[in-house]
């Protein structure tokens, strides 16, 4: 079970924050829970670390402080999963975050750095047009010109910046990058140096520095790491929720959290419409009716928790503007069929006959499946 959780808006976890900010870094937006935990954390901390081990994880999991502050959780799923990733980082090996898309990778790495740190920004996006420089450094090429080669004309990246202060660097979509872009990092997770031939120089990694990288699962066969590269990282595999009990929780949460950020009414009547989008993503991406009665045939997209979250808040900003306030199965028909059926020709049989044979014979859903034919004809 796993999926991130922001039970808590930013203008709540940090009223200091800029008012107009929409998406605060993770170490601005819960500044009050870091503080409270380090002003209470008495356990030892590896060298540069804001907090300690154990601290890092109560901050992503959530707790209850002694002098009863409330952390909130940032991410729901198993604990050990987030022990070990957090232990890894106070080592000397990298940490690679692994899952299908929506299974909060990102978001963990984020709030990984932000409590280790102080610092989430220290970020490489992969893309396929990443280049090497991005992780190395790059050059100010006005002062290159104008005096040539100096450490004034070197302009260093996320990496750079890491080794040498000491901190945590993130590169996103680490498969998306192109493979001799990705063995750039070799040198630098085994080595822990960065060389800078055009100096005569090198940048030596300081106590502190560490490297968490996030990578789609599904994306095998894009720019696939290689045998070198992958050694150098500790692989931590984050899965779906392992309930639809637990799913709709973490959709719950998530919508009400932005729900609340972009200042849209939240009735308590939109959990049934939440639990039929959760059971709807669920079967279709498992191939078999919650029962286990119905074989069902999966479309190709992925259908993750990060997609009902996306349906639902769609669905609730349509209740909203154009509505009485209250979610319905209106509005959240067409985020679904949106959802699942990426493919036109292939996605929408598969979903045409999810919804004659599952959806109109299913108690209690014909306002649901009356809805997602009228979108779907």
């Amino acid at each position: 079970m796993t999926v991130s959780v922001d039970s808590t808006s930013s203008a709540t976890a940090n009223p200091a924050a800029p008012a107009q900010t929409l998406r605060p870094h993770a170490e601005d937006a819960f500044a009050a829970e870091l503080a409270a935990l380090a002003a209470q954390d008495d356990r030892p901390r590896p060298q540069r670390w804001k907090l300690s081990p154990w601290a890092v994880a109560t901050y992503l999991l959530g707790g209850t402080l002694p002098d009863g502050t409330v952390i909130t959780p940032k991410y729901v799923g198993p604990r050990r999963i987030v022990e070990v990733a957090v232990t890894t980082l106070a080592t000397d090996r990298a940490l690679l975050l692994l899952g299908v898309p929506g299974t909060a990778k990102t978001w963990v790495s984020e709030h990984l750095a932000a409590a280790v740190s102080g610092d989430s920004t220290l970020l490489v996006q992969g893309t396929a047009g990443t280049p090497e420089e991005a992780i190395r450094y790059g050059w100010n090429y006005a002062q290159l010109l104008a005096h040539g080669p100096s450490r004034d004309a070197l302009v260093p990246s996320p990496v750079m910046r890491a080794m040498a202060e000491g901190m945590t660097a993130r590169v996103e979509e680490l498969t998306r990058i192109p493979a001799d872009v990705q063995d750039t990092l070799i040198t630098i997770l085994s080595e822990k140096t960065l060389p800078i031939p055009e100096l005569g120089q090198e940048v030596q990694a300081v106590r502190g520095f560490n490297l968490i990288a996030t990578a789609n699962d599904r994306d095998r066969g894009v720019n696939d790491l290689s045998s070198a590269l992958r050694r150098r990282f500790n692989t931590v595999v984050l899965p779906l929720p392992a309930s639809a009990d637990a799913e709709v929780d973490i959709v719950s949460r998530r919508v009400d959290q932005i729900g609340r950020s972009l200042d849209l009414p939240a009735g308590p009547e939109g959990i049934d419409e939440i639990r039929r989008v959760v059971t709807v993503f669920r079967e279709l991406r498992d191939g078999v009716t919650a029962d286990g009665r119905t074989k069902v045939k999966s479309p190709s997209g992925t259908l993750s928790t990060a997609e009902a979250i996306s349906v639902v808040t769609n669905g609730l900003a349509l209740a909203a503007h154009f509505g009485d306030g209250v979610l319905r199965p209106g509005d959240v028909a067409a985020g679904i069929l949106g959802a699942v059926v990426r493919d036109p020709a292939a996605d929408r049989v598969i979903w045409q006959e999810y919804l004659e044979a599952v959806v109109r014979e299913r108690d209690g859903w014909k306002d649901f499946y009356r809805a997602c034919r009228e979108v779907s004809a």
